[in-house]
């Protein structure tokens, strides 16, 4: 059985995650939507903390994040690093989504060095900050379709292509980029590479404009005759037809449920400020009372926070199988459609209820309702968690259904 009573270690990381959520991200929030690119020197000091916390053996998250610790395993905390990861992210993003995705160390990058990488490689790669470069301009959320190709010559790898759409692509020491050893052998051969900035051949084409998250840099990345060492090559090299490229897919499983996650706090955000504007305006939400009998925006009130509580449940199962080395693809994709989607219908109807103040820029609804739509897009689309659901479910492959 699932026990969901959360140990008191993390409890106390999550606390504290909320407390710069509250102290460091919301002050700054609005302040960086509008200067777009711009990067917030406020994080350094939080930077330096967490740095301090990991090497106290307290980490935030970041590339070990996955792993757990295995001084808790043996002392039978089976709640790890996933789940750990998992409520930070929810608090964080509770202040600032775009400050999340910002922060040193804490890339999606880092989740995939901790689903794939070696022991040896985890120890190495373990406090860089890591983007994750899969997107192409020939393709978005259909992964397998990956043509950035890396072929060995000697002692290195010689990566060509172009990645699209790269969050933290322009700040981030490194990036873990996809890319395929032999496209005749199709999605098995795709791989994943850590290459270090500066590296020669690999350059950052352009920064892109969005609709929300724009305190977070989302960028186009080039690689033209790109050298990586082979020993970063993340996982192994040998090319598994029989396995696919289900290697490089696990690294979902660990991200999914935590952009569900980062979701679930902006949502929560929402309806916290929500509920306090309906109660000022002197809307009474009855939990004992049927729907029929309340106010229209009680009502609807009610029905958003049901909805909040299915993603969050959802999105605690999946890390908490991750942590107990149950396979949770499935749950991983079901967890990031539910909290994707919830969490768009939840901050737009936020901003509906509240009229033209939510419409307004004198809180945050409206900055809220733009960052929640690209939780429901990158790391996969609501459609192509569907077919991943689908697909386990019905016992079928890619090929059998599309």
């Amino acid at each position: 059985m699932i026990n969901l009573e959360l140990p008191k270690f993390l409890k106390a990381g999550a606390n504290q995650a909320h407390q710069a959520a509250a102290e460091i991200f919301r002050p700054i929030s609005r302040k960086y939507d509008l200067a777009e690119h711009e990067y917030p020197r406020e994080l350094d000091t939080l930077a330096s903390m967490m740095e301090g916390m990991a090497d106290g053996g307290k980490a935030f998250s970041g590339a070990k994040g996955g792993r757990g610790d295995e001084k808790k395993k043996q002392e039978g905390i089976r709640n790890g690093g996933n789940m750990a990861s998992l409520l930070n992210v929810i608090e964080t993003c509770w202040g600032d989504v775009a400050m999340t995705l910002s922060m040193p160390y804490q890339g999606l990058g880092n989740s995939a060095i901790a689903a794939v990488a070696t022991d040896e490689q985890l120890e190495r790669f373990g406090k860089t900050w890591a983007a994750m470069a899969i997107t192409e301009p020939s393709f978005g959320s259909d992964s397998s379709a990956v043509s950035t190709t890396a072929k060995l010559d000697g002692d290195e790898y010689v990566l060509n292509g172009e990645k699209i759409f790269v969050t933290a692509g322009e700040r981030a020491d490194s990036v873990v980029v996809w890319a395929t050893l032999d496209k005749s052998k199709g999605r098995a051969a795709i791989k994943s590479f850590l290459v270090k900035k500066g590296t020669p051949g690999f350059t950052v084409e352009r920064l892109e404009h969005k609709l929300g998250i724009r305190a977070s840099d989302t960028a186009v990345l080039r690689l033209d005759n790109a050298r990586v060492p082979k020993e970063n090559l993340l996982g192994t090299p040998e090319i598994d037809v029989k396995k696919s490229f289900a290697g490089a897919m696990a690294t979902f499983d660990n991200t999914r449920p935590l952009v569900a996650g980062m979701a679930i706090g902006c949502a929560r955000a929402a309806l916290e400020e929500l509920r306090r504007i309906l109660e000022e305006a002197g809307v009474v939400i009855n939990y004992d009372a049927p729907a029929y009998a309340q106010s229209a925006a009680a009502a609807e009130y009610v029905r958003l926070e049901a909805d909040w509580e299915a993603a969050y449940l959802l999105a605690l199962r999946a890390a908490w199988m991750a942590d107990n080395k149950m396979p949770n693809t499935v749950e991983a994709s079901v967890c990031k459609a539910k909290a994707g989607r919830a969490g768009v219908e939840i901050t737009l109807k936020a901003v509906e209820l509240c009229g033209t103040y939510g419409y307004s820029e004198r809180n945050l609804l409206e900055k809220w309702s733009r960052d929640s739509k690209i939780l429901d897009i990158f790391e996969g689309t609501q459609q192509i968690q569907q077919l991943v659901v689908a697909r386990r479910t019905l016992g079928l492959s890619s090929k059998e259904l599309k």
